[in-house]
């Protein structure tokens, strides 16, 4: 039998889990054999980071059961503001002896101290210095407390974390790296909370940016602005959007203004993410921008992103990098395949 992972994504307001099974000695794709996902109370998850790990635990105890799934090995995404993606270069040597020496390399450029953060490098070149032969890559510091909470949150619940990735890598692996997507391309993840840029060439990630800001933002600005509440600020987000030919009422109106206001902003910054990592990358322009996440199905976002940044923008498919298991063709999905591309990414790294 083959042998299976699970991935999890935990957000703020829901946890979401993909079961992935090796394809074993037949070719082709993984197989997606089980997902579910569960909400989450407000407050129990903050910024990607659990903070009652007890609820936590039995909201992953229930999407468990719910989702039938069989393995209890599991692998964590980690992401959010705290989490660092930096440029880095370091001399030449086996990946193993540059990840031992990163609490000496990297303590210098950290924005917390070293004890204090869990440390990774991803090699993306090679080049020359003025000491010799180096290697560039991605740096990445998470705060130690949060990747261990998100652990021991999935412990209480009786699984194994067998691995924990980052959550731009579990991206660009079920929308890029698995889809077959060639060239220089920009991942824009919107999720409730944050939204994550990420530029990759040729499958391999290039240039990573998390900015605090989502789909909440927007639905937060529609509550203060026209006195609405929750329920009827969600409505009129999804129902408008940035298409002000579709409000036929001054507080629809009105709405539209109050997106528009905040959607522009966000939209700034991804301009600004991948006109920056075009600019430190030039021989390797970004051609298109693939969408995915909740807050990227905005009524209007793509064309205006597109008119933005004067490229391609297209929504893309999470599940483009694997196939159905029967289980799943019978019952189908038990939640919105938009949602669903960090757990089936999480779970395609120990599936390769």
């Amino acid at each position: 039998m083959a042998r299976t992972v699970a991935g999890i994504d935990i957000g703020n307001g829901s946890i979401r889990a993909a079961e992935v099974a090796e394809p074993g000695k037949r070719k082709g794709r993984p197989v997606l054999t089980h997902y579910a996902e569960v909400l989450l109370p407000e407050g129990a998850v903050v910024g990607g980071e659990v903070r009652e790990p007890n609820t936590v635990a039995a909201a992953v105890r229930s999407l468990w059961s719910t989702g039938g799934f069989t393995t209890r090995d599991v692998v964590l995404g980690i992401g959010g503001e705290r989490v660092l993606a930096r440029d880095f270069s370091v001399r030449r040597a086996p990946l193993a002896q540059i990840r031992d020496s990163l609490q000496f390399e990297a303590r210098d450029i950290l924005p917390m101290a070293v004890s204090d953060a869990v440390l990774d490098f991803y090699p993306t070149g090679e080049g020359t210095g003025e000491q010799g032969p180096t290697v560039t890559g991605l740096l990445i510091a998470a705060p130690k407390e949060a990747v261990l909470g998100n652990v021991r949150a999935v412990q209480g619940a009786g699984l194994r974390a067998t691995d924990v990735d980052l959550i731009p890598f579990a991206l660009t692996r079920a929308l890029v790296t698995r889809a077959g997507v060639a060239g220089a391309v920009a991942v824009v993840d919107i999720g409730a909370e944050t939204t994550t840029t990420v530029v990759v060439r040729d499958g391999l990630v290039q240039f990573v940016r998390v900015v605090p800001t989502g789909g909440h933002r927007i639905t937060s600005e529609l509550v203060k602005e026209l006195d609405a509440d929750q329920a009827t600020a969600e409505s009129l987000k999804r129902e408008l959007g940035l298409r002000a030919a579709d409000a036929e009422t001054a507080d629809g109106r009105q709405a539209v203004q109050v997106i528009s206001a905040v959607v522009r902003e966000q939209l700034t910054s991804i301009r600004n993410t991948i006109a920056y990592a075009q600019n430190t990358r030039p021989d390797h322009p970004v051609s298109r921008v693939l969408l995915t996440g909740g807050g990227a199905q905005l009524r209007g976002l793509a064309t205006a992103l597109g008119e933005l940044t004067r490229l391609p923008v297209e929504h893309v498919d999470p599940l483009a990098g694997v196939k159905l298991g029967r289980r799943l063709e019978h019952s189908g999905l038990a939640g919105d395949p938009r949602h669903m591309a960090v757990a089936v990414g999480l779970a395609l790294g120990s599936a390769a």
